[in-house]
Order: C-alpha cells, then sequence, then structure tokens
C-alpha cells in the first residue's frame, strides 16, 4: 500500500513530453504542420520587411517633396532669354571680345540693310578698339556691356560681378557719353548673386534663344542653317553671334535677307525687352504684366528713349 503510494504521489511534469508520431498518418500531418509554422515565420519576415522599406521609402519622398516646394518658393534668378511679342521683331547681337577684322564689314552691312543690332563688348576690346566703339554707337547700334575681363562670372562674388560690370560701364560712359543699359554674361554663365548684382547696377541681363554656333567656325551654310530654321526663332527671339568669328561678316547679308523673308523685323535689345512692369517665366521669357503692353514702333527709335530706371 505505501509503495503504491509513493507512486501516486509522483509529482507531474509541467511541460508535457513531445509525442512521437506512431503511425504514417500522423508523420505526415507533423510534417505539415511544420512546414505551415515554418511558411507563416517566413511571410512574418518578409511582411515586417516590406513595411519597413515603405517606411524609408515614404520619408524618402517627403523630404523630396520639401526640397522641390522650397525651390519653388525660391526660383532660380533667370535673365531675359526672349521676349514675349505679338508682332514679329528679333534682336540680332554681337558679342565683341576678341578681333575687330571684320568689324568694319559688319557695320557697313548693317548700313546697307537699315538694320540696328547691339554689340555686347568686353572691356579689353573697348580698350584695345575705342574708335570701333565710336563708330557702333555714330551708326545707331547700341552698345552692351560683357564684363570686363570675360571672366566665368557665377564663380565670383557680389562685390567682384559688380567691378567687372561698372569698369566697363565707366570706361564707355567716358568715351561716348553713353550709359548702357544691357548686359550679357561671357559664356552664358551666371548664377543667382550675378543676376542680382545685374540688376542692382541698373542693368538688364540679357541671355538668347537663337545661337548661331557661328564661333564653332562651321561655314556660312551652317549658320544660315543654324538660325533660320532654329526651333525658337520666333517673335522676340534674340539671335547671338560674334563680331570676329570667321564666317559671320561673309553671311551676314544673307542671313538679314533670310529673317526678313521670314517676315522679321530685325531691332535692337532695348527696342525687344520691356524696361519696367514685367516678369521672366522658367523659360526665361519675358513677358508683359501690363494689360495692353507697348510695343516698339514701326523703325527703330532712339536707344536712348527706352532707358528707364526702375
Amino acid at each position: 500500500m505505501k509503495h503504491y503510494s509513493k507512486i501516486l504521489s509522483v509529482p507531474k511534469r509541467e511541460d508535457p513530453i513531445p509525442q512521437t508520431p506512431k503511425t504514417d498518418l500522423d508523420r505526415e500531418i507533423h510534417k505539415i504542420s511544420t512546414f505551415i509554422k515554418t511558411g507563416l515565420f517566413t511571410l512574418s519576415v518578409i511582411t515586417l520587411s516590406a513595411v519597413a522599406i515603405a517606411q524609408s521609402q515614404y520619408k524618402l519622398n517627403h523630404s523630396s517633396t520639401k526640397v522641390t516646394n522650397t525651390s519653388i518658393m525660391h526660383p532660380k534668378e533667370l535673365p531675359i532669354y526672349c521676349v514675349d511679342r505679338k508682332e514679329k521683331i528679333v534682336a540680332l547681337s554681337f558679342d565683341a571680345a576678341w578681333g575687330n577684322e571684320d568689324t568694319g564689314k559688319i557695320l557697313s552691312i548693317l548700313k546697307k540693310k537699315k538694320v540696328h543690332v547691339t554689340f555686347f563688348m568686353t572691356g579689353g576690346w573697348i580698350e584695345k578698339y575705342p574708335d570701333d566703339v565710336k563708330a557702333i554707337q555714330k551708326a545707331g547700334h547700341e552698345l552692351g556691356n560683357h564684363s570686363e575681363n570675360h571672366k566665368q562670372m557665377s564663380t565670383l562674388s557680389s562685390e567682384q560681378c559688380k567691378e567687372e560690370i561698372m569698369k566697363v560701364h565707366e570706361r564707355v560712359k567716358k568715351l561716348t557719353g553713353t550709359s548702357m543699359k544691357v548686359f550679357r554674361p561671357p559664356y552664358g554663365d551666371y548664377n543667382d548673386t550675378l543676376i542680382q548684382t545685374v540688376n542692382a547696377c541698373g542693368y538688364k541681363p540679357i541671355q538668347w534663344d537663337v545661337d548661331s554656333l557661328d564661333w564653332k567656325d562651321y561655314g556660312p551654310d551652317s549658320i544660315l542653317n543654324t538660325v533660320l530654321n532654329h526651333k525658337h526663332l520666333g517673335n522676340g527671339s534674340i539671335i547671338l553671334c560674334h563680331n570676329g568669328a570667321k564666317y559671320t561678316a561673309q553671311v551676314l547679308e544673307q542671313l538679314i535677307d533670310g529673317l526678313q523673308k521670314k517676315g522679321y523685323r530685325l531691332v535692337r535689345m532695348s527696342d525687344i525687352i520691356y524696361q519696367k512692369n514685367y516678369e521672366i517665366n522658367t523659360e526665361g521669357r519675358q513677358i508683359s504684366l501690363s494689360a495692353t503692353p507697348k510695343e516698339s514702333a514701326p523703325g527703330n527709335t532712339p536707344v536712348s528713349s527706352n532707358f528707364k530706371t526702375e
């Protein structure tokens, strides 16, 4: 009896002893159960990983949206690439930074065609060819500022930009009595600092939307084809040429004829841009904010009549 009591008093195990499958059916059920448990565990890991990746992507997108919104709130400062005009006028311009061998010929052709343009000149060119500067002004063309030393001005401070602009300004004013009002950055290179400085100096920053590529010396036909068939050529376009390029003077008369056959009248920069009450859109197009913007009168009005300070 005592022995039987001892057997009954043996404490029960808290953890059940694993049962070994006894039959083939039990073994299959055990395998399936193990497979399901393993699959659920794997699925859980994949799901948690996907959620983590999704959260990271959301944070990245949210951060990018903030950057984009900031850029919208603070858009890049732009020069004038072209002008929103109803009438068919374009501004032909020449950058003068090197050589004067063809300047006389260019002026002669412009006089023959009764066309007035704008010459953007560097300080070095003005100093080296002062008589050409006077001849350009005397012929009724507009004198434009192209900086003192033809540097990449986006690398300069505001004070350095101002010095590059005003040195040329004072030199031309002393030489001709003219206060220039349009500025084109060398290489078309600019940043917010430069554009703000140009405006502060009383200038309009000018770029272009039609590049003749005459400086590449591809030949006369290339210049004609590039300009006359340019996808951006239209009302208010600003055309870039160089007075020292190899084929520019040779092809100039044909270029003028081609533009006129398309119905365009060629004017100076200050005859095509708006002097006040305007905005510049994200394409660099200057747009008048007046209900009925005043267009240039037929022919070429004196440049000085368009010079107004804001």
